[in-house]
């Protein structure tokens, strides 16, 4: 399995303190992140897209971009690319250039976004939700087949044979779906045989076991091989050296981003019990020592078989401290464990395709 980190790399004020952080700190920050989670051994990185002011990234290649000049072998994805507001070329020459600038290391995990603010942003409408996700990844998926491409949809000019450059060294250049519960995503991951990517962030794990086997099923009745299209299983949580300061330390932001969120959605306030419910074996969030978090992981592996996982380490600011001990602990005492558990060493960990 591969084990991995993301963030939306926050700059709201820290719950605890009060104390804001620029984009500018940090960025700078997060480059520090990038480069530990590589030392320490994990496999992905991952950063989302944004156009929001309490998040620094807009463009996750760019920021990948830099990340890979300071990494080795780190695999560096979006987490994700709202694929329905941008264009697929521009994505498509951004991810193909840091996959060169990194030796074969980019990947795009494809979404349609969990915020609304990038549709009015680049001039599209919200009532074209789907069909823009639809008609650009087909665009997306014909661009990395082909080096002349010649296409035409609703919502983007045609294409008439141009080439688009540059080319990546993988070939293709992965590209994942991101999905966060519907059916209806996840049968067109594995009709396209393309990889995987669950985002569990509520209720309890097995809830989520019905799509996984969808997806597999629907990719086998697609003439794809099951067996070899990755799944991962994407995951608030946080790891402290002991199990109450990882969830004393990881509730004031949490807390405070999900009850922010939800008061633009309707939910109620996130509460201490509701926290502690999702801190259980079967509970949605990733939080505890080393040991808890092993255990957790494990247990999910027995639900999903999955080839991945990812932590979404920082859902709040926290203090950039934190967040090095963070990775620290996963990626030198989770990270070894599960392998071991599981029988992969570091020589035969897959790459994701």
């Amino acid at each position: 399995m591969e084990l991995g980190i993301y963030t939306f790399a926050e700059v709201a004020p820290d719950p605890v303190t009060g104390r804001t952080v620029n984009a500018a700190e940090r960025l700078r920050d997060l480059m520090e992140e990038m480069e530990l989670a590589d030392q320490v051994g994990l496999d992905v990185f991952g950063v989302g897209e944004h156009h929001r002011p309490d998040y620094a990234v807009s463009s996750p290649a760019v920021v990948l971009a830099a990340g890979a000049e300071r990494t080795k072998r780190i695999r560096l994805t979006s987490a994700v690319t709202v694929l329905s507001s941008d264009d697929p070329v521009r994505v498509f020459q951004d991810f193909a250039t840091l996959d060169l600038l990194s030796g074969g290391r980019a990947e795009i995990m494809a979404g349609r976004g969990s915020f609304i603010e990038s549709f009015p942003l680049f001039g599209y409408d919200l009532q074209d939700y789907d069909a823009l996700f639809s008609e650009k990844l087909e665009l997306l998926l014909k661009l990395r087949e082909s080096e002349h491409v010649t296409w035409s949809g609703r919502h983007r000019a045609p294409l008439t044979g141009q080439g688009v450059y540059p080319r990546p060294v993988q070939d293709p250049l992965p590209v994942w779906i991101a999905v966060g519960g519907t059916p209806q995503s996840v049968v067109r991951a594995a009709t396209l045989g393309l990889p995987l990517a669950v985002a569990i962030i509520g209720g309890m794990p097995e809830q989520f076991a019905p799509l996984v086997q969808l997806y597999r099923d629907v990719s086998g009745r697609a003439g794809h091989d099951a067996a070899k299209l990755p799944v991962s299983i994407n995951s608030h949580g946080y790891i402290a050296d002991s199990s109450r300061q990882a969830a004393d330390e990881f509730y004031p932001p949490y807390a405070d981003v999900m009850t922010r969120i939800g008061r633009e959605r309707g939910w109620p306030p996130t509460t201490r019990q509701q926290y502690e419910a999702q801190l259980t074996r079967r509970g949605a969030l990733v939080v505890g020592s080393p040991s808890e978090v092993i255990d957790k992981i494990l247990f999910q592996h027995e639900i999903f078989r999955h080839d991945r996982f990812l932590l979404q380490f920082s859902i709040g600011t926290m203090p950039h401290r934190q967040i090095m001990r963070c990775i620290e602990l996963f990626g030198t005492e989770v990270a070894p464990a599960v392998r071991k558990a599981l029988g992969v060493g570091a020589a035969e960990r897959p790459a994701a395709g």
